[in-house]
C-alpha cells in the first residue's frame, strides 16, 4: 500500500492535464512508490517515462500545483476517492486489462464487493416491449439478491436502475462524467436516488464534464465489476456491443435476451447470440451459471 503522500500524488497525477492511464502506467512502472517523480525535471520525465515533452511539462507543473492539492482535499470531503492501492478497491477491477487507477464514489462502498452482481445494458432507444423484458428477467434476480450494475444512460440503463430501486434492490451506476456534471441532466434525480440507496462511481474527477469517448471507456468498468453482462435490447450497430467486447476481453459471461426478429432493437442481441452469447429465456439461465461458476467468481473477489 502507498504512503498517504504517495496516494495523494497518484490522485494528483489523475488530475493533471495531459496525463492518461497509459502515462500513469508508465510512471508506476518506473517509480512504483511515486517518490522519484517530484524530483525530476520535465526533460528527465520526458526521457524516463517516454512521454511527449509537452505532457512532461504539464505533469511537472501539475504535481506542484498547490491549488490542485486543495481541490483534492475539498473533493475528499464531498466524495469518497479510492485508488488502485487502497484496500477498498474492488479486486474484480484490479484484474482487468485496463483498470482505472482512481475511482470517485458516492454511496455504499460495501457494494463494490457484493457477491452476486450482473450488468444490465441496452439501447438508448428501446422498444415498447423492453419493460416486460426487464421485469421478466430482472425481477427474479432481485428476488434472489442480485445486484444490478449499469451506466445510468437514457433507455435500458436508466430503466434497469429505476426498476431495481422500485423493487428495493441494490444497484451501482457507473458514470461517464464527473459528479458535478451529471449526464444526462434529466437523470440527476436518479443519480441522487442511487447515491442514497446504492452506489455511484466515476473514474473522472468531479469537475470533468461528459465527453463522447468517456462512455466507451466507462463500459469496461461496468463489465469489469460484474459476474456477467446481460444485454436486454441492442441494435446491430449499438454502442452496447462495445461493453460486450470488453466483457469478453475480461473473461466475463455474456447473456442476451432474444426478441422479434423484425425489430431493430433485437438485431444486436441475435448477433451476439450467434457469436456465442448465452440466450436468456428466463432468469434461471443466469442462475444456473452462477451455481456452476459462482464459487470461482467469489474466489477471484477474495
Amino acid at each position: 500500500m502507498l504512503t498517504k503522500k504517495a496516494r495523494y500524488r497518484l490522485i494528483q497525477l489523475h488530475f493533471c492535464q495531459g496525463v492518461t492511464r497509459r502515462t500513469i502506467r508508465k510512471i508506476l512502472h518506473q517509480d512504483p512508490t511515486l517518490s522519484l517523480i517530484e524530483q525530476l525535471t520535465p526533460s528527465e520525465m520526458h526521457q524516463l517515462f517516454t512521454i511527449p515533452f509537452k505532457h512532461a511539462t504539464l505533469l511537472y507543473k501539475g504535481i506542484r500545483d498547490s491549488e490542485q492539492l486543495r481541490k483534492i482535499i475539498h473533493y475528499e470531503k464531498r466524495y469518497q476517492i479510492i485508488t488502485i492501492f487502497d484496500e477498498k478497491y474492488p479486486l474484480t477491477l484490479r484484474n482487468i486489462p485496463d483498470p482505472p487507477y482512481v475511482l470517485y464514489a458516492v454511496g455504499d462502498l460495501d457494494l463494490l464487493n457484493y457477491p452476486k452482481n450482473i450488468s444490465v445494458i441496452g439501447t438508448r432507444k428501446p422498444s415498447y416491449q423492453v419493460r416486460d423484458k426487464i421485469e421478466y428477467v430482472i425481477k427474479p434476480l432481485l428476488d434472489n439478491n442480485w445486484l444490478i450494475v449499469s451506466g445510468m444512460a437514457i433507455g435500458v440503463d436508466s430503466m434497469a436502475h429505476h426498476f431495481t430501486l422500485n423493487n428495493h434492490g441494490k444497484t451501482i451506476a457507473v458514470l461517464g462524467s464527473g459528479f458535478e456534471h451529471i449526464y444526462p441532466k434529466r437523470n440527476t434525480p436518479l443519480f441522487y436516488q442511487i447515491a442514497k440507496k446504492g452506489l455511484a462511481l466515476s473514474e473522472y474527477p468531479p469537475e470533468i464534464p461528459p465527453k463522447s469517448y468517456h462512455f466507451p471507456e466507462r463500459n469496461r468498468i461496468i463489465s469489469g465489476l460484474s459476474f456477467g453482462t446481460l444485454v436486454i435490447e441492442a441494435t446491430e450497430r449499438s454502442g452496447t456491443l462495445i461493453t460486450v467486447d470488453q466483457a469478453l476481453d475480461q473473461g466475463r459471461e455474456v447473456y442476451a435476451v432474444p426478441g422479434t426478429p423484425t425489430m431493430p432493437q433485437t438485431k444486436g442481441c441475435h448477433k451476439i447470440i450467434q457469436e456465442g452469447a448465452k440466450l436468456v429465456s428466463n432468469a434461471t439461465d443466469i442462475e444456473d451459471d452462477w451455481a456452476s461458476f459462482g464459487k470461482e467468481w467469489l474466489q477471484q473477489k477474495l
